[in-house]
């Protein structure tokens, strides 16, 4: 259920006709019939099969030129009427509830992207689901303390609370009180504004007047208040609307002093101009690129922050949009910081080097009909290919150890989970085994792999088989080689395959060219990845990493009289590479052919 609540006129800016999100001179769409109690939406949605011809007969850079044209010619209105859910009712009901309880004169207003996203948002767009309580007269944690007061008055229980101090080194400059009512959490913050001293970033708060803290906000579009005791939403910037409109990134107050407050706005303005599409403004990205902004960028804020950002835009839908920005702005070294001890060390463009292989995969998995990714597989193959030129990159640890650099940038310049780094790291060394793999699969056949450095001891098992059984299909040596690889990536195999196809397009080309020249040929990977993948398929391997060995370890002992160590483990290897080669074959076959490599080896000794 949701209510519809009109907006008032005497709070906002009289909206008589549609709202066009979007510059109006560059708009190419046709006008939109206004209707007062709805929005209607006409969008770029491309039909599937326009989208293979487009993808056949452009260039990346045209696409994803294209791509950020829609985006910022897509024609919408903004909503006249904001609607609120029940359960959001329910939470304002108890909000002012709680006013009326304790006979408070305070004003109650959601900030941020909730207002900014009910305002524009489209039904089948992602909106924000944070609810951020500004106070007029109280700091967040009393104003919780009344709220429980008033809960439990009425018999309700909380469902959770806490309290987030102030962390200043960190730029985090407010308190925040937080609980969870109804399944979802609340933040309350007090109304703020600022004083520098001359000496000293670090500002000394103070409560502040709505507007004062309106431009404090980190941009425009974010500065819009919902005033749950009027029911009226709140442009007190006198900007905000008109940013929707006309799809501008901008700061209420200059850039730089923004910034300068929490440099971490610099990556939440890159992260909002590419999520929606929408124009950062000039004198914004002269700020961001100075070295000003940047050093207290690298200094001041933690870098699990700065790890949240990037995952954001990563996992959002504008990630070259994200990282170009990121590029361009001299960002990229500071956002993916590495060691000193890095070998070799990245080149002066590696930003943009990283950009084209992650505009080449964003490319790839955005196309129709190749593959269905997960959101963590999506997210990943992502950072697989912004990370790919650093695949043989190292750094000596404390310990005098080499370690692949993408595990520093996860673990320390984004403080992500070591499960990411793990992940993106066995992709890019999968990467350089499927790369030995893919004319072969093309080919359904395994004649031109009788050597591997990486398979050694799989193609010797493989032609030990081969010798006892000449009837065996040389298909048997693709699918043994490809099982193996399989069974080791799991179900991370087509991020792997995809990787490895952006691999083959430069293989021998040298990575620190200008990235003008690095023509990726999407069409052609695209059709060869759909005839591997058919392959594979085809050869029953998908899902190979669930299928269970036919002979476990103790049976291995029993019949080969060993006690375990390295030659168990050798047996274990012999025994897949004759399952795979056998995917018909039976728990007993399995053994009798042991027991016959055995006794062939006992009369050869």
């Amino acid at each position: 259920m949701t209510l519809s609540l009109p907006l008032p006129i005497n709070t906002i800016i009289n909206l008589p006709r549609p709202l066009l999100l979007g510059p109006p001179s560059r708009c190419r769409f046709s006008t939109v019939a206004f209707r007062p109690s709805s929005l209607l939406h006409i969008s770029g949605v491309v039909s599937r099969n326009l989208c293979r011809y487009w993808f056949s007969t452009m260039t990346t850079a045209a696409r994803v030129e294209q791509e950020e044209d829609k985006q910022s010619k897509t024609s919408v209105e903004l909503k006249e009427k904001i609607e609120i859910t029940e359960k959001e009712r329910e939470i304002f009901d108890r909000l002012l509830g709680t006013l009326r309880f304790c006979n408070l004169d305070t004003q109650l207003r959601v900030a941020g992207g909730w207002v900014r996203d009910k305002v524009r948002t489209l039904e089948h767009s992602r909106h924000s689901d944070d609810i951020d309580i500004a106070i007029d007269n109280m700091y967040g944690s009393e104003f919780l303390d009344k709220l429980k007061e008033y809960l439990a008055s009425r018999g309700e229980q909380v469902q959770g609370d806490t309290v987030i101090e102030r962390n200043p080194d960190q730029s985090k400059h407010l308190e925040t009180a937080k609980m969870r009512i109804y399944n979802q959490w609340i933040d309350f913050v007090n109304l703020r504004s600022e004083e520098y001293t001359e000496n000293s970033r670090i500002p000394t708060m103070k409560f502040g007047t709505p507007k004062e803290d309106a431009y404090r906000r980190d941009l425009t579009i974010n500065s819009l208040f919902y005033n749950i005791n009027t029911g009226s939403i709140e442009d007190l910037t006198e900007r905000g609307i008109d940013d929707l409109k006309s799809g501008r990134i901008v700061t209420p107050l200059p850039a730089k002093a923004t910034f300068l407050d929490d440099p971490l706005r610099v990556l939440r303005a890159i992260r909002f101009g590419a999520r929606f599409g929408f124009t950062l403004d000039e004198e914004l990205k002269q700020d961001a690129s100075s070295e000003e902004v940047r050093v207290a960028l690298g200094e001041k804020i933690s870098r699990e922050r700065i790890g949240n950002e990037v995952d954001l835009m990563i996992s959002g839908n504008g990630p070259v949009s994200a990282v170009t920005y990121l590029s361009d702005l001299k960002l990229f070294g500071i956002v993916f910081a590495f060691p000193s001890s890095s070998e070799p060390a990245p080149s002066e463009n590696c930003g943009s080097i990283c950009k084209a292989y992650l505009e080449a995969m964003w490319s790839l998995i955005q196309t129709p009909g190749l593959g269905k990714f997960s959101g963590e597989q999506r997210r990943l193959a992502l950072y697989a290919a912004l990370f790919l030129p650093f695949r043989k990159t190292v750094y000596k640890d404390n310990k005098g150890k080499m370690i692949p650099v993408v595990n520093h940038i996860f673990k320390f310049s984004m403080k992500r989970k070591t499960s990411d780094a793990e992940t993106v790291i066995n992709i890019h060394r999968t990467t350089e085994k499927f790369l030995s793999l893919i004319h072969s699969l093309q080919l359904k056949n395994g004649a031109q792999v009788d050597k591997l450095d990486w398979a050694t001891d799989i193609l010797e098992h493989w032609k030990s088989i081969s010798v006892d059984d000449p009837e065996i299909p040389e298909t048997s040596k693709i699918r043994v080689l490809t099982g193996f690889l399989l069974r080791d990536i799991k179900d991370f195999w087509r991020v792997a395959l995809l990787t490895s196809l952006l691999l083959s397009v430069v293989d021998g080309m040298k990575e620190d060219q200008e990235t003008g020249q690095l023509d990726f040929q999407l069409e052609k990977l695209r059709e060869s990845y759909l005839t591997i993948e058919e392959t594979i398929c085809e050869l029953g391997l998908d899902n190979i990493w669930h299928v269970k060995p036919l002979v476990n370890g103790n049976a291995i002992m029993q019949i080969t009289e060993l006690k375990g160590g390295y030659h168990i483990r050798e047996w274990q290897q012999k025994l897949l590479t004759w399952q795979l080669a056998y995917p018909n074959g039976s728990s007993d076959e399995c053994k009798d052919w042991m027991r016959q490599v055995k006794a062939k080896r006992q009369r050869t000794e």
